[in-house]
């Protein structure tokens, strides 16, 4: 797959497609090998291979530095949290799962309230889906959860901290994700990994059919 020809919005497309339970990188190999991109060209590719390939290791980083900043302020490690599951809840296999597992669990207590959580049915005509798959959690569109975990968050944010503090741990997280992508040297993991991933958004819109 040449990285180079994938636009930004393939790539945030597939971030959010893409299966994020996958456990993070060791960090062995997180930090095991940089070099200098020899041309922009090189660099685009690099730091868009990078960016698929360690996603979960960046979010992580991301949210403890966050959280690093204000170790002496525990509702700002709260806020936080809260900020990273937003992001997650954009993801659409987070989403899912987080969905299906309050739903199990709900069921154990009261199975009536479980049937409530449940996404509504989407119509298929001629076999395939009437609209596109719109993604539910507990029953209400996804959107409704990410617009009151972020409103959560950036209340915790100006009650718990300085908001110029809050924006220069983001930044510094933003900075050393882009410098890690642009100096890591993608190994071959990282292309089989690609090319893995591939296979199977093939083999899901063959399914599809």
């Amino acid at each position: 797959m040449d990285w180079g020809n994938v636009s930004t919005e393939d790539l945030i497309d597939a971030l959010r497609e893409v299966d994020w339970s996958s456990p993070p990188r060791p960090v062995s190999e997180f930090f095991s090998r940089f070099t200098i991109p020899r041309s922009y060209s090189k660099w685009n590719s690099r730091c868009k291979c990078n960016l698929y390939y360690y996603r979960t290791n960046y979010f992580i980083m991301i949210i403890f530095i966050l959280g690093l900043g204000f170790l002496r302020k525990p509702l700002a490690i709260v806020a936080a949290l809260l900020t990273g599951v937003s992001i997650a809840f954009l993801n659409d296999s987070f989403a899912v799962t987080f969905n299906e597992k309050v739903t199990r669990t709900v069921r154990q207590f009261s199975p009536h309230l479980a049937a409530k959580l449940r996404p509504p049915i989407t119509p298929v005509l001629r076999g395939r889906p009437s609209t596109k798959r719109m993604i539910h959690i507990c029953g209400r569109p996804r959107w409704v959860f990410v617009l009151i975990f972020s409103a959560a968050s950036c209340v915790l944010w100006f009650t718990s901290c300085n908001l110029l503090t809050v924006l220069w741990a983001l930044v510094i997280g933003l900075l050393a994700t882009l410098l890690h992508a642009s100096f890591r040297t993608p190994n071959l993991k990282a292309r089989l990994n690609t090319f893995r991933e591939e296979f199977r958004a093939v083999w899901r819109n063959y399914s599809e059919l």
